[in-house]
């Protein structure tokens, strides 16, 4: 099915007037066709549904899903909607009583240190490729990158004697994130040698090549980490997200302040790099109930109370 012109006019609304990023417009495609197909069904159309169509969109396929999925399909109907009514083309906002499920706080995923380092020493730096992609993942962890954020480097981006990466992030925001010693001196190594290899002779401007010499694309990335997870017995642990979420958690954990922790992720709001304190603190919890004198003895107190044989504590008779 083609898509209506109404939601291509508002895509691309949102893709040059509002700035959103490529990603983001494409979700809101991805849910506007699915809406589109469902008014089909009913032999509507965008402009002239009711809010019984749309109650029926999430009554069915709008509704299923996770919750956080659920609220994007939301949000994509009613900035759809509120677009067609300041241009005048539909008079009534199908979408008006439309609320947004109220979303849980749901703590990211993260790795251990011990768990990442695994992977990254999975990761051998023997020849072109293996350089290319030591370098990739001690960017993602050392920098805490988005993947789209990796892959949109330049060469030019990267300033490898101050320590220094640039990257564009969503909204086209542009930040300056510090590289650790162990990324600077990966991205060195690839840069000397294994890039020029992958070029063939031809200058691409994209920092990380495939082994053709074409930009790498999300799909290979995906795919060469799975491969190393596999190496390391953590597949299905992680994705390319993950290393972001504990580049983060193991800042704060290791001390570090929550506005600079927040400058290097570029979140706009510091109350969406505050999730990662939750994980911080419940990790702090495990090991304050695993490891502290008076957590075992609450412990032992709620055995008995239950009528089990408490466990027996290490120490003098």
């Amino acid at each position: 099915m083609d898509p209506d012109p109404v939601i291509v006019e508002y895509l691309d609304h949102l893709r040059y007037e509002r700035g959103m990023s490529p990603n983001t417009v494409t979700s809101y495609g991805r849910d506007l066709g699915r809406y589109q197909a469902s008014l089909a069904d009913r032999a509507t159309g965008v402009l002239s549904a009711g809010e019984a169509d749309v109650e029926a969109y999430f009554a069915g396929p709008g509704g299923a899903g996770a919750t956080a999925t659920v609220a994007r399909r939301v949000a994509s109907l009613r900035g759809l909607y509120g677009y067609l009514v300041r241009e005048e083309l539909v008079k009534v906002d199908p979408t008006a009583r439309l609320r947004t499920p109220k979303r849980g706080r749901d703590l990211p995923h993260v790795l251990s240190v011990e768990e990442v380092l695994a992977l990254l020493a999975r990761v051998a730096p023997t020849g072109p490729l293996g350089e290319r992609d030591l370098a990739m993942f001690e960017l993602l962890y050392g920098c805490g990158l988005r993947a789209s954020e990796l892959l949109g480097l330049r060469d030019g981006d990267v300033d490898l004697e101050g320590g220094l990466v640039r990257c564009v992030g969503k909204g086209d925001k542009e930040r300056i994130v510090p590289m650790g010693g162990a990324a600077t001196e990966a991205l060195g190594r690839y840069l000397r040698d294994g890039r020029r290899t992958l070029q063939h002779g031809r200058r691409r401007p994209e920092l990380f090549l495939n082994a053709r010499g074409g930009a790498l694309t999300r799909q290979g990335l995906d795919y060469l980490l799975r491969r190393y997870l596999r190496k390391a017995g953590l597949l299905g642990r992680a994705s390319t997200h993950t290393f972001r979420h504990s580049f983060a958690t193991h800042l704060l954990a290791g001390g570090a302040d929550l506005r600079s922790v927040q400058e290097m992720l570029g979140h706009a709001n510091v109350a969406t790099t505050q999730l990662y304190t939750h994980v911080t603190v419940e990790h702090l919890r495990e090991v304050f109930l695993e490891t502290h004198p008076r957590a075992r003895k609450r412990q032992g107190a709620r055995d008995a109370d239950s009528g089990e044989e408490p466990a027996a504590e290490d120490g003098p008779a």
